[in-house]
């Protein structure tokens, strides 16, 4: 009787104890790095989710995707890419939750409803009030302008901007102000007359 190797058998064996060493890595990596942020985690969605009931789900989902990143590879600044993921994950759940079903339309088709359309004055005010801050946001200097973007776009803390930005916590407040005042100029001020 000759004896037969399964080569297919023997490389599945392989495969599946390198993915089980691979997963004893992250978990340990996970609940050594990732676990310890929770608290200040739960602190930024409280901050920035509104329903929170869903805070708990949020977590989690979180906390699946970046498991699932660092198995395909464990990344190096770990904070900074939790709180990514983070701001992705609600990013995404904030546009899915504006887009309205297409049975919706359908519905309010049927029972002809109007809709609540702006008029057309607050559509051109809008845009203006659109071009004011594009324009108030384009003479702040370069460094003002990039804190006032990293915190009211991308809702940076300060200390996050001075990471990012590499100046200290109080050049980002300065910056800040710097940015805010200019804003409230164009937006608050008198306008300015030419003399003539």
């Amino acid at each position: 009787m000759t004896e037969t190797t399964d080569t297919g058998n023997d490389d599945s064996k392989r495969r599946f104890m390198g993915l089980a060493i691979a997963m004893s890595q992250v978990d340990a990596w996970f609940a050594r790095e990732v676990l310890p942020l929770e608290a200040v985690l739960m602190q930024f969605l409280r901050r920035n989710w509104r329903n929170r009931d869903e805070i708990p789900d949020l977590l989690q989902d979180i906390y699946v995707r970046v498991y699932e990143a660092a198995m395909k590879d464990i990344p190096q600044n770990i904070k900074p890419f939790v709180f990514q993921t983070a701001r992705n994950l609600i990013s995404n759940k904030v546009r899915h939750q504006q887009v309205v079903p297409i049975e919706a339309v359908a519905d309010l088709e049927l029972l002809n409803v109007a809709a609540d359309e702006p008029s057309p004055d607050r559509i051109l005010g809008a845009r203006d009030e659109l071009r004011r801050l594009q324009s108030a946001l384009d003479a702040l200097p370069r460094r003002a302008r990039e804190a006032f973007l990293l915190r009211q776009i991308e809702g940076l803390s300060r200390r996050e901007i001075a990471a990012r930005m590499g100046v200290s916590e109080k050049t980002v407040r300065w910056h800040l102000n710097e940015g805010l005042r200019a804003l409230a100029d164009a937006f608050y001020s008198e306008p300015r007359h030419l003399k003539g």
